[in-house]
């Protein structure tokens, strides 16, 4: 009971007095997560079709996922596509976020408003764009298409990312570096860059999920051998129920908890 009364910030607010907050944050994670917890015992189900809670439990829709050649293709190039996006993105939003942070232009922050605007309208307008210029240019179908697109939406994301880390870092650290003979490129990944690296990193691994949960878009531009995951589960849906859909989003579950997982932990060890 005395951790109840510790203060629970440099305010000296208490634990007990921010009980209510405790709770409400619990409550809103359960209608966050609860959703999501549903699909995994549903992927352990017997049924043909899906079920809440299954009555028997069974790996049939693992093994009908991992033995279809064409999930097993489209799973390759949803890990290509997201692994691609992540070297096109995360330096190209870096570069950019460096840039436009350090200009002393006022047209500046016209142009950051615009490398925003990709998340900020409907996904369903950026794909319909982004489709008719791929027909005209031949990419709809290709994996550097696909990567196109995706770092598109990518690239916001770092952006801001990048920028409320430099926001946080003091400038005057690489200016004294300048001033000491280095040019501005060494600078930077001497001075700047150790200082937002678990940003960079953030970035990263944030810019692979995005490419890699991503389905508007890949619907528009993905297809044949080159359909990411998400279109053919989409598919799947309109089709069909299939309980592989279960098996799969599990996986994509755990994947996605395991690379914020392991970006914290590298965090922790880089602050340190």
């Amino acid at each position: 009971m005395k951790w109840f009364d510790h203060p629970a910030s440099d305010t000296q607010i208490t634990h007990r007095s921010r009980l209510w907050l405790y709770g409400f944050a619990f409550l809103v994670l359960v209608f966050l997560v609860l959703p999501t917890l549903i699909v995994i015992p549903m992927s352990f189900s017997a049924s043909q079709y899906l079920e809440f809670p299954p009555k028997h439990f069974s790996l049939r829709w693992y093994e009908s996922y991992f033995q279809s050649r064409s999930w097993m293709q489209a799973t390759v190039t949803s890990f290509q596509a997201a692994g691609l996006t992540v070297i096109v993105a995360t330096p190209l939003g870096t570069i950019a976020a460096y840039g436009l942070y350090n200009a002393q232009l006022t047209i500046a922050r016209l142009i950051s408003l615009l490398l925003i605007t990709p998340i900020v309208i409907p996904i369903i307008l950026v794909g319909t764009a982004v489709f008719y210029a791929y027909v005209k240019l031949n990419l709809v179908n290709s994996l550097f298409g696909i990567v196109l697109a995706h770092s598109i939406l990518a690239i916001p994301i770092v952006i801001m990312i990048i920028t409320s880390a430099l926001k946080s870092f003091d400038m005057n650290q690489e200016r004294v570096a300048r001033s000491l003979g280095a040019s501005r490129v060494k600078a930077f990944f001497l001075v700047v860059m150790p200082q937002i690296k678990f940003a960079v990193l953030t970035s990263a691994v944030l810019s692979f999920l995005t490419s890699f949960d991503e389905v508007i878009v890949s619907l528009f531009v993905s297809g044949g051998d080159n359909s990411t995951l998400t279109r053919n589960m989409f598919a799947a849906l309109r089709d069909q129920i299939d309980p592989t859909i279960a098996a799969i989003s599990t996986i994509m579950i755990v994947v996605t908890t395991l690379l914020l997982a392991i970006a914290q932990l590298f965090g922790r060890n880089i602050k340190h």
